[in-house]
């Protein structure tokens, strides 16, 4: 007897999948989203390098990571609640469409968040928290055993959107401190939400996204460097300085990949309170590794001589993200009491050893040289050694 086709549903309750569901992926419609947060890495990336050019260090840099926290937030809230609850039937996939356009408008929005207006980003995450309530007000309903985490999750949101509109209205001396306040309690709405019931994520699927999403601000990396070596060799000089600065920056990235890839993040994530600092602390990986791709501009421009920055300055660009990288991969995948010694005591010795390399006279090429050279130990100490998926 012929098959019957399949067809998809309009609708059906949205009940939570299986945290153990076996041969978990991301799906496409899951990629598709990520996509628009390509667009807003690379304008974060791009103001940065830009704020750095002109010398305005600590302001840019301190905007750098207030607007890529904007841009990360708004990734995550949805990567978590796809993990537990998609149900990829129509009315799923529609609140997902709407979930992109916002996700479009904030990164719209980040060259005027750069200098510290958040309007289109407030408006673009208005956009996207429609859609996400209702998703959440569909789990409730849907789920009745977590049905207190999910109205906690509305409650929490919705509140949280009214006050970052209304923060709009503040005076500029209370801007910073408001958003430093509210950064907080958005890392807090999850965890006292989550104290009712824990959602049903799956380990091997949030790795994998969060696996996704550092690819995207490593190819961020690549794509700013390209560009800015590619304006360099158009105007014909300094060729061979900049194909060793691009050399160099390849080393690096390659390095970065090989570091965070070689061990399986879902052995990480064995409680709530571990996937809590899991999932926050990839807001380090995440921004350093973009930054990364700033710093390799600053590179090119500081030996075109193109940019205002100080030897010293032009040269931490680099090494202070990849250091920022290393320790953060250290902690999050690692960790300080591996029982692997060499790998244990590498990865801080290696950051030690990069942000040292800034004072030298080739930063760039030095970083390069030490995060292979990491990359040597770990594949030399692990020579033998099952890795366990």
């Amino acid at each position: 007897m012929a098959e019957r086709p399949r067809t998809r549903a309009w609708y059906r309750p949205m009940v939570a999948r299986e945290a153990h569901e076996a041969h978990r992926v991301a799906t496409s419609l899951e990629l598709l989203f990520d996509l628009c947060f390509v667009v807003a890495v690379s304008r974060a990336g791009s103001a940065l390098h830009h704020a750095l050019a002109e010398n305005h260090v600590g302001h840019g840099v301190f905007n750098y990571l207030c607007v890529f926290f904007a841009i990360w937030w708004a990734w995550l809230q949805f990567s978590w609640f796809a993990s537990a609850y998609d149900t990829d039937d129509v009315s799923y996939r529609l609140a997902v469409l709407v979930q992109i356009a916002g996700g479009l408008v904030i990164a719209a929005g980040v060259g005027r968040a750069f200098e510290g207006d958040f309007a289109v980003v407030v408006a673009g995450y208005v956009v996207m928290r429609l859609a996400g309530v209702s998703q959440w007000l569909r789990a409730a309903r849907g789920d009745p055993e977590r049905r207190r985490t999910a109205l906690r999750y509305v409650l929490g949101i919705s509140l949280l959107q009214i006050a970052w509109i209304a923060r709009l209205a503040l005076p500029e001396p209370w801007l910073v401190p408001s958003f430093l306040a509210l950064m907080v309690v958005e890392l807090a709405v999850p965890v006292w939400a989550e104290q009712a019931a824990h959602t049903t994520w799956n380990a091997h699927h949030v790795a994998e996204r969060y696996g996704c999403f550092t690819l995207i601000v490593l190819g961020e990396t690549v794509t700013g460097a390209t560009s800015a070596i590619q304006e360099g060799l158009h105007e014909g000089h300094h060729t061979a300085t900049l194909v060793s600065v691009a050399a160099a920056g390849l080393v690096i990235v390659f390095s970065m990949w090989w570091l965070y890839f070689d061990r399986p993040g879902h052995r990480r994530l064995t409680s709530f309170r571990s996937a809590v600092v899991w999932g926050y602390g990839h807001y380090f990986i995440f921004a350093s590794a973009a930054a990364v791709g700033a710093g390799m501009e600053v590179a090119v421009d500081y030996d075109t001589h193109k940019g205002h920055l100080a030897h010293l300055p032009a040269g931490l660009a680099i090494p202070l993200p990849v250091a920022v990288y290393l320790i953060s991969t250290w902690l999050l995948h690692i960790g300080p009491s591996n029982e692997c010694r060499p790998i244990a005591i590498g990865f801080p010795v290696a950051a030690v050893l990069v942000l040292a390399a800034a004072f030298s006279p080739a930063p760039v090429h030095l970083t390069a040289a030490i995060a292979a050279g990491l990359v040597a130990v770990v594949v030399i100490a692990t020579r033998g050694h099952p890795i366990h998926e």
